[in-house]
């Protein structure tokens, strides 16, 4: 049986008209990354729904791989996390516009729960293929962390052989000239006052999630 991945993204939020997190994730599904079989899904900006579908999601394919990926806006890099944290506590409301102000994820949890996929091996990785990227101590408390947190869960308790991570992405060049675009015709900020315009290209982004499935999948048996 072939080896299978399922890589997520978000759709837009926050007023932006793209999220590059789904732009990755569409990219992909479909896609082989060597043995592995790739199924790229964008989930809703949501806390009562994203990790609820991200788990059935789990259950349906059983993949061999998670790699959920979110935007972190200003991030000049790729951002591999090291732990998600038991807790939502949210700076502007989900898309649903629910408020989660410091609410326990798993009331019977533990407080952190790790990555499993190989981040060490990874970041040398992409840094051979010439793809700046660091490894991060927090995800957030917005619907990355939440996200991250219940897949691993999800995973320990249903599927613990999965390997399972997640990703930050920078903006995309497009989306940061618009940025410009806005500076410009407000003139409310002066440009050293913005510091969310670092940006990379998508097939850079592509590319690194395709590096990170290929190291997570390495040594694993597809026989």
């Amino acid at each position: 049986m072939p080896l299978k991945a399922l890589v997520t993204g978000f759709e837009v939020y926050g007023g932006r008209g793209i999220n590059p997190a789904a732009e990755v994730s569409r990219a992909l599904d479909g896609t082989r990354v060597g043995a592995l079989e790739v199924t790229g899904v964008c989930l809703p900006v949501s806390l009562d729904d994203a990790p609820g579908r991200l788990t059935r999601l789990i259950d349906q394919l059983a993949p061999d791989i998670t790699l959920c990926l979110g935007l972190w806006p200003g991030e000049p890099m790729i951002r591999l996390e090291r732990i998600a944290l038991n807790r939502a506590d949210f700076e502007i409301p989900d898309e649903t516009g629910r408020l989660a102000l410091d609410e326990a994820l798993d009331p019977s949890g533990p407080d952190g729960l790790c990555a499993t996929i190989p981040l060490q091996e990874t970041i040398e990785a992409l840094w051979d293929q010439g793809i700046p990227a660091r490894l991060s101590g927090t995800a957030g408390t917005y619907l990355c962390n939440a996200t991250m947190y219940r897949m691993l869960g999800h995973a320990r308790a249903r599927l613990p052989r999965m390997l399972g991570g997640f990703m930050h992405l920078p903006y995309l060049p497009s989306q940061v000239a618009e940025l410009l675009r806005e500076l410009r015709r407000e003139k409310v900020l002066e440009l050293h006052q913005r510091a969310d315009l670092a940006s990379m290209a998508l097939d850079t982004m592509v590319k690194a999630v395709r590096t990170t499935l290929s190291v997570s999948a390495s040594g694993m048996d597809n026989g």
